[in-house]
């Protein structure tokens, strides 16, 4: 096999290495419709020939916005082989990013998966009248049908892609990705074949031997599942999409994969939802439950607990930690954490439970993956994003930011040479994120835009408090404000499940969030929980005041983004009256408002 340099020469490796029969998969009408390697090249080089016949050349601009299926991956390889740029969009994406990104990518074509997509982006082509045709995935009366597209290229089968394919370059445009815009206007990432395989060849050695399916339900249109998905072609790893979020149990018991890629908010749900099993045990089975979750919080890496600790351990996981095992289908090896920090306790417990956690950091404009913690012994450090990727470079700034250059960097912000400019210098990417290097392993502290400053002169943390304040069962979510403040102060979203069973237990007879929240003895149980782990904290980082919120913050109401990540600036605009009252001088000295 020649050197592989671009992501479509993945196919022709998968088809001589491993000739994958289940390559993909999907569940329809309940059962499982697997596709080979055979059929992913022929539909990939159909949607060539019928985007080719349709106009589309060479840099020109294709979407797709889809969740998981298929379709996303033959029509991607199809867009990539005629040297097309493909542009991946959220189906969640607000109306105004939906707009600034078809007409600055000048996008000509976009596959949408279903009626409600459709009409949602239809209705955006005639206000802004543009030039764009609308396929759809699902078969839509009325539409244009994604398989016309296919069909089309069946009929012009003679049609050479090779003259195309040679045409393209490793360092071609291979995609299109726009941030999700939290900070104001979508900035284009440009990432071209190199970036994208040269994180492939590198993250691929992290993977046991062992691992051959895998299940998927973060979004491809994020750049780190999407990358996953490659490395898996180049692996020969079996890809089962999830039919949805909240299937994920389900699938993963049809599945049995051996590994999945998450974010930390799921495996916190999961933490959560066993912990909540544990609790409705009684007798001797709790206290087997709780013998064991506490030896799991203080598992160390590769023996490090002694030969007593491990001798309890083989009986912990035997008794409880095996139906965990269970739970998450039998045969997982590995588990990958990206896009957000994981709290260390997580990590840890699941390790301790024989459940590999991997976790890894990198941003979109790297590729993603810049570090990531192995399953072998020696390559994971609990409390760190892993090692720096053997192709890649970092360095900490005076300022503690983490800048970093590798063949995984991107060629720039499209059409923003002045972002480019301020985001790259003498060939170094800032990061944004603080953090420190030791023995190799990165670590990362906070986000350099969300430290802040009290009004006293004091930094302040935001995401090490919120990630020690969610270790509490009765807080689902927190977001922590206090800058240019006399102190920090915490929104909290209860776990509202939690707070009801205790308030059942304790003479509350409020069962309504928005009623539960003005009850004096329950904001008084959540002071209790805050100062509890404000114990540790520096008298100036730590929570004084809280506020209680009774909606979760979504991706739907704006106030997260696809991969989970609180968008802080959304959170402190529709929170700003009640952010005002915590800092309000005189009053009761109450912990909360």
């Amino acid at each position: 096999m020649e050197a592989i340099s671009r992501i479509f020469d993945l196919l022709k490796l998968n088809k001589e290495k491993y000739n994958s029969q289940d390559i993909l998969a999907t569940k329809v009408k309940g059962s499982w419709e697997k596709y080979s390697i055979d059929d992913l090249i022929n539909f990939a080089n159909d949607v060539s020939r019928g985007l080719l016949k349709l106009g589309i050349k060479k840099d020109d601009k294709v979407a797709i916005m889809s969740p998981n299926r298929p379709e996303w991956n033959f029509c991607d390889f199809g867009i990539m082989q005629i040297g097309a740029a493909q542009v991946p969009m959220y189906p969640t994406l607000a109306e105004n990013d939906i707009n600034f990104i078809l007409q600055d990518a000048a996008v000509k074509l976009i596959f949408v998966s279903d009626e409600i997509l459709f009409k949602k982006i239809d209705k955006i082509k005639q206000e802004l009248n543009l030039e764009l045709t609308i396929y759809t995935f699902d078969k839509v009366d009325g539409t244009s049908y994604w398989k016309e597209v296919q069909e089309l290229g069946k009929q012009n089968s003679s049609i050479d892609l090779e003259p195309h394919k040679a045409a393209i370059k490793a360092d071609d445009l291979l995609t299109l990705i726009y941030t999700s815009g939290t900070t104001g206007t979508p900035k284009g990432v440009m990432l071209t074949h190199e970036n994208l395989m040269s994180n492939v060849l590198f993250s691929a050695p992290m993977y046991p031997k062992e691992i051959r399916r895998a299940l998927s339900f973060l979004p491809l249109s994020h750049i780190f599942e999407r990358m996953v998905v490659y490395m898996y072609c180049y692996l020969g790893i079996s890809v089962y999409y999830a039919e949805s979020m909240e299937t994920i149990v389900d699938n993963l018991a049809e599945v049995k994969p051996h590994c999945f890629t998450t974010v930390p908010r799921l495996l916190e749900k999961v933490y959560d939802k066993i912990v909540a099993k544990g609790h409705a045990l009684t007798g001797v089975k709790k206290s087997l439950f709780f013998w064991a979750l506490a030896l799991g919080h203080k598992y160390e890496l590769d023996g490090k607990n002694g030969f007593f600790y491990e001798l309890q351990l083989k009986i912990a996981r035997k008794l409880i930690f095996s139906k965990w095992q269970a739970a998450l289908g039998g045969e997982i090896i590995a588990i990958v954490s990206g896009g957000a920090a994981l709290q260390e306790r997580l990590a840890r417990v699941f390790w301790g439970a024989g459940i590999k956690v991997l976790e890894g950091y990198g941003l979109t404009e790297t590729s993603p993956v810049i570090a990531v913690n192995g399953p072998f012994p020696g390559q994971t450090r609990f409390g760190t994003v892993g090692k720096v990727l053997e192709n890649v470079e970092v360095k900490i700034a005076e300022d503690g930011e983490i800048l970093t250059k590798g063949p995984n960097l991107m060629k720039g912000y499209y059409k923003r040479q002045d972002a480019t400019d301020e985001a790259i210098t003498d060939g170094w990417f800032h990061t944004g994120d603080i953090g420190n290097l030791k023995d190799g392993f990165l670590a990362i502290t906070d986000r350099k835009k969300e430290v802040f400053k009290t009004a006293g002169g004091k930094y302040v943390s935001p995401q090490v408090l919120e990630n020690k304040l969610k270790e509490s069962v009765y807080i689902e979510q927190v977001m922590v404000v206090g800058e240019n403040r006399k102190f920090p102060s915490a929104l909290i979203v209860p776990n509202f499940e939690k707070l009801l069973e205790w308030a059942s237990r304790n003479g509350v007879s409020e069962t309504k969030p928005a009623e539960l929240i003005k009850n004096e003895k329950v904001l008084d149980k959540i002071w209790l929980e805050i100062e509890k782990l404000n114990a540790n904290f520096g008298n100036w980082e730590k929570i004084k005041k809280f506020a209680v919120l009774p909606n979760e913050f979504t991706i739907d109401g704006g106030e997260m983004t696809p991969k989970l990540s609180l968008k802080r600036k959304v959170i402190l605009s529709k929170n700003a009256d009640l952010i005002e009252k915590i800092y309000a001088e005189g009053g009761k000295e109450d912990h909360h408002v």
